[in-house]
């Protein structure tokens, strides 16, 4: 096995992004891919090694970039300021992944009948707004990631899978938004999945998280039990 990683520009309009993407050089056919989206920092080396993690598992692995090449916040106030215009322009943002996979279905190494997308923090709701506006995925994986729908493609066919990764005690996300999740889901009769962990926060699957007053620590258990639900996941939906 030899995982074979490099940087590919592409283009949302005018706008030159960077994805990084790994594949194993073993396998000569083609094979099934996965989409990441980055947390609200930017694309960071947490996704470029969830990428290669992904290429051990014998996907192609593109770790999106949102914000544009190089683009990377320092501080918490920076990661805010580079997310708040997708936060509130939520049609933006669906234009700004479905960009992406459209460059991921490109990669020659890629079934492009089988693409599935994750995503943490931010990623999550971007993955998840991927399936809210219909994009022919097989499925989507949310990790800590915000639930709260858009205004626009409110009642859009959705045909991925979905599998929300959620602490239980995450500040970030109210007991009233994983409700009005779920009751969103179930309403589009979505083939949904959410799993909660218990006295688990936000940002659990990043050992870096270390600010319980901000509400962001790593918890390993849930960390585990997380990947292992979306290598279960991604094995359903690409059969």
């Amino acid at each position: 096995m030899a995982i074979v990683s490099n940087t590919v520009n592409y283009l949302d309009g005018d706008t030159l992004l960077q994805a990084f993407f790994a594949y194993d050089d073993s396998f000569e056919a083609r094979r099934p891919a996965v989409l990441i989206s980055h947390a609200w920092g930017g694309r960071d080396e947490f996704v470029n090694d969830k990428a290669k993690q992904l290429a051990e598992l014998g996907y192609v692995a593109f770790a999106l970039d949102m914000y544009g090449q190089g683009i990377l916040g320092a501080n918490p106030e920076e990661n805010a300021t580079l997310m708040q215009p997708f936060i509130d322009d939520r049609q933006f943002l669906q234009q700004r992944i479905n960009a992406a996979l459209y460059a991921l279905r490109l990669l020659p190494w890629v079934d492009d009948s089988r693409v599935a997308a994750i995503g943490f923090c931010f990623g999550g709701l971007c993955v998840l707004d991927l399936a809210r506006m219909g994009a022919d995925v097989k499925g989507v994986v949310s990790f800590h990631g915000l639930l709260f729908p858009p205004e626009n493609n409110r009642d859009k066919p959705v045909v991925a899978k979905v599998l929300a990764l959620h602490g239980h005690d995450d500040p970030m996300v109210t007991a009233e938004q994983v409700q009005a999740f779920t009751t969103e889901m179930s309403d589009l009769k979505v083939d949904w999945q959410l799993h909660s962990y218990g006295n688990t926060v936000h940002a659990f699957t990043n050992p870096e998280a270390n600010n319980p007053d901000f509400g962001t620590v790593y918890n390993a258990v849930a960390d585990k039990r997380a990947w292992q639900s979306m290598k279960n996941f991604l094995k359903e939906v690409f059969v």
